[in-house]
């Protein structure tokens, strides 16, 4: 069954995109008084589609405390969309994109699997 997850989850993963500085700078938001990524920024990053790298999110819940990471609020994702117009927001999502903070990046580390996932905590 487990060899089953992890083959769904590994054919779940995208291409490879390049990380830089500036690509990092482009997909920082601050929210609450804390600068955050969105979990589709995110999951393009490591090679996941959005709902593979959100299930391995809630797969390891216990691990990311509120100063990991946190939903947002429908105010929000409307400020988000109407100050951001590049910020990776699906309109068709039933639900609110997760954001994630520095600490939860690097709790990120130790969660996601897969070839892509490994190679780009490297860097």
């Amino acid at each position: 069954m487990a060899d089953k997850k992890r083959t769904e989850l590994v054919s779940a993963e995208i291409g490879t995109i390049e990380v830089t500085e500036e690509l990092l700078r482009e997909k920082l938001y601050e929210i609450r008084g804390v600068k955050v990524m969105l979990d589709a920024d995110l999951a393009e990053i490591y090679g996941y589609t959005t709902k593979a790298f959100n299930q391995q999110i809630k797969n390891n819940l216990e691990k990311f405390d509120d100063d990991f990471m946190f939903e947002l609020s429908d105010e929000e994702v409307e400020d988000l969309r109407s100050k951001n117009l590049t910020a990776n927001l699906s309109s068709k999502s039933r639900y609110n994109p997760h954001v994630f903070t520095e600490q939860g990046l690097y709790m990120l580390m130790t969660v996601l699997r897969g070839e892509l996932a490994i190679k780009q905590s490297k860097r």
